[in-house]
């Protein structure tokens, strides 16, 4: 008897719905079977991830940048790589939504897997019968796969690579992790990340781009060693068209924007890296080796354009000779550009040695600092008159280079025209211990012959110093006297506790650069432009020219890295020419020179003051330690025709050397002339026969000789 009519249930219906329980069950607890498990699957891929990086303190290629951030010179990893740092600002927008569209467009939108997109890329390996067609990596999922260099061909590694992306979604910004994708992307061979890219085929900065360019680099990083434009550049050319067209399909693009784009040609070859002021840029690598980016005071168009000028004058003047530039900033001694040589990796004139740096034979290059160490004594005055004759100081007897005498000259004409034995003449009056102890105020170091002391010789170039110290005196000497130290940092450290002790006193430094401005100039110079010297060292193997203007100093050497003499090389010929173009190439209008100070005395040679009017030697009678005067011409004993048995009235000219004017001239006895200053007079014959004639010079001193006359 039924307890509940009309609610019998069959057994069989009581089995089924028993076994649906079960299963139900079954499905549940295998489900979360399932999840535990794959829990603990992800768990352990995630505990042997690498950890999330730094992008600060990524491996990037160390870069070295001017004083205005544009990039000189970057360097390889350790591992060959280029890869340039970047951020986000540093890359053309358009590149950026190019990038994504393509790439990833809901990459703002996901958390590093994009399952829609997966799903999507399952059913195309599905309908293609096990290919993939593509593979529904996001960005992130990308930064993933580059920061553990893994494959993405395997099912394991794609899983690894959407752990990571999480990971990475979970701990950095869509903009860093962008940025990480922007900075490893490989683009081919050893280049990676967009800037490197960019620089490499293209030549410039990602900063802006045109589009054809912008899908190019879009392009590559998915088959970067089949799409490289300088391998395989159809490859290249079909895949970057292929971007332009799905461009247009997302809308990033006009139709006439893509066609255009489409039209433009595709680079077939690498370029290289930019390797401004090689020889400065590895030095600051080599003594920051921790920093990523090292900020120089060069200026990287100057730069640039005296590498130029460099290598061109060079080339001019022989295979084996080099040329070095140095420019500086008389304000605050910044480096503005830097030239060790006429090219880095030519052999046969030593590239690699940096010849701002090499010690080296001044030449005549420290005359001025001389000249100016008497004005600052108060021993001469720039119209001071000074004797060029032959001199002996204790064995030393200095020659012009031209091997000629010019008598009595001006302090000036004597600097002007780079006249040795007034040079000589002075530094003996000043000291040589005087003269070293200020051009290391001046910042150049020098360096003697065996630590010997130093001699009158270095007067003229018997002392070792280098072109950086020699632009560092001249620096001095054009700021007044007051020294600065070069720097090639924008940020130097200081090290002096204080000022530093002048190389001048203002009113020396002053008449020096006056006396600078007035050097004649080469061919290819204006006169009264800049401030300058030439200098030539012993047996032609260094030419010299250091010059400057109200706010630069530029240094010019020119010769063999190896030493060894260049017939014909002179400061004037040789370096001259290159120190007016370099300023020339500064691309700005020259700065006047500082005004006199006060203390200046502007007057002629007959308006100075006794003590001025003639360089004398503080400590002894110069002329006592030099030669009595000597008729040069006529010898004694010779015959002259003059002509004078036809009628002719030529006068006999009678020349002089050595002794201390003013001179007084006789012809058998009787005086016919006396000069203040000139080493030869002329006497008028009354007929032929023998005459002697006679020199009697400022100290009483005298010479004659007898000649007959025809």
């Amino acid at each position: 008897m039924n307890e509940h009519p009309g609610k019998t249930r069959k057994p069989g219906a009581r089995r089924r719905w028993r076994s649906l329980g079960f299963a139900l069950v079954a499905v549940i607890v295998l489900g979360a079977v399932g999840i535990i498990s794959a829990r603990v699957v992800i768990d352990d891929i995630a505990a042997s991830l690498p950890p999330v990086p730094e992008i600060t303190t990524l491996a990037v290629s160390a870069e070295v940048v001017d004083r205005n951030g544009q990039l000189l010179r970057p360097f390889t990893t350790q591992g060959g790589l280029w890869r340039l740092p970047v951020s986000l600002g540093d890359v053309d927008r358009n590149f950026i939504e190019m990038l994504i569209a393509y790439e990833d467009q809901n990459f703002e939108r996901h958390n590093g897997v994009d399952w829609g997109a997966m799903v999507r890329a399952a059913g195309q390996f599905v309908g293609a019968g096990g290919h993939i067609v593509s593979g529904g990596s996001t960005l992130s999922m990308q930064v993933a796969r580059l920061l553990e260099q893994s494959s993405t061909r395997s099912f394991s590694t794609k899983i690894r690579q959407m752990v990571y992306a999480s990971v990475l979604e979970q701990n950095l910004s869509k903009q860093q992790i962008l940025t990480l994708y922007l900075t490893l992307a490989p683009y081919g061979g050893n280049i990676e990340g967009i800037r490197a890219a960019s620089l490499a085929y293209f030549g410039k900065e990602p900063k802006r781009l045109t589009t054809a360019e912008a899908a190019l680099l879009v392009a590559l990083p998915q088959s970067p060693e089949a799409r490289r434009p300088d391998r395989n550049p159809e490859n290249a050319l079909s895949s970057r068209n292929s971007v332009l067209s799905r461009m247009v399909g997302a809308g990033v693009l006009s139709e006439e924007e893509a066609e255009m784009a489409s039209g433009e040609p595709t680079p077939t070859a690498r370029r290289a890296f930019p390797l401004l002021a090689p020889h400065l840029t590895r030095e600051a690598v080599i003594v920051q080796p921790k920093v990523q980016r090292i900020e120089l005071s060069v200026d990287r168009r100057v730069q640039g354009a005296l590498e130029t000028l460099a290598t061109w004058r060079a080339g001019q003047l022989g295979p084996e000779v080099s040329v070095a530039i140095l420019v500086a900033d008389q304000r605050d001694g910044s480096i503005l550009a830097s030239v060790g040589s006429a090219g880095l990796f030519t052999e046969e004139n030593d590239g690699f040695v940096d010849m701002t740096r090499a010690v080296r034979s001044p030449g005549s290059t420290l005359k001025p600092l001389i000249y100016g160490l008497a004005f600052e004594l108060g021993l001469a005055h720039p119209e001071s008159l000074i004797e060029d004759r032959p001199t002996a100081f204790s064995g030393y007897a200095p020659v012009n280079f031209d091997g000629y005498n010019r008598g009595t000259v001006t302090i000036r004409q004597a600097l002007t025209e780079s006249i040795n034995v007034p040079a000589v003449i002075v530094l003996d009056a000043v000291g040589t211990p005087r003269l070293v102890s200020r051009l290391r105020r001046g910042g150049a170091e020098v360096i003697l012959p065996g630590d010997t002391a130093p001699g009158l010789a270095i007067g003229l170039g018997g002392v070792g110093v280098t072109l950086r110290g020699l632009v560092s005196l001249y620096t001095a000497i054009a700021r007044g006297g007051t020294p600065v130290t070069l720097s090639d940092s924008v940020d130097p450290v200081t090290t002096s506790p204080g000022p530093r002790a002048p190389v001048l006193d203002p009113v020396a430094a002053w008449y020096v650069s006056d006396i600078l401005a007035d050097a004649p100039p080469p061919l290819n110079g204006s006169p009264g432009r800049i401030a300058y010297k030439t200098g030539t060292s012993y047996g032609y193997r260094d030419a010299w020219a250091i010059g400057f203007d109200g706010r630069y100093v530029i240094g010019v050497w020119v010769g063999r890295p190896d030493g060894r003499p260049v017939p014909g090389l002179s400061g004037i010929v040789s370096a001259a020419p290159v120190l007016f173009e370099s300023f020339d190439r500064l691309g700005v209008a020259a700065t006047p020179l500082r005004n006199a100070p006060s203390g200046v005395l502007f007057a002629s040679n007959p308006e100075l003051p006794e003590p001025l009017r003639r360089f004398r030697h503080p400590n002894d009678d110069v002329a006592a330690r030099e030669p009595a005067p000597e008729i040069s011409f006529p010898r004694d004993g010779v015959e002259v025709d003059l002509g004078l048995a036809a009628g002719s009235e030529a006068p006999l000219f009678v020349k002089i050397r050595n002794g201390v004017p003013p001179f007084t001239f006789l012809a058998n006895g009787a005086p016919f002339g006396r000069t203040a200053f000139a080493r030869q007079n002329s006497w008028q014959p009354d007929g032929p026969g023998y005459v002697t004639l006679s020199v009697v010079d400022a100290e009483g001193r005298s010479d004659d000789v007898t000649v007959f006359l025809r």
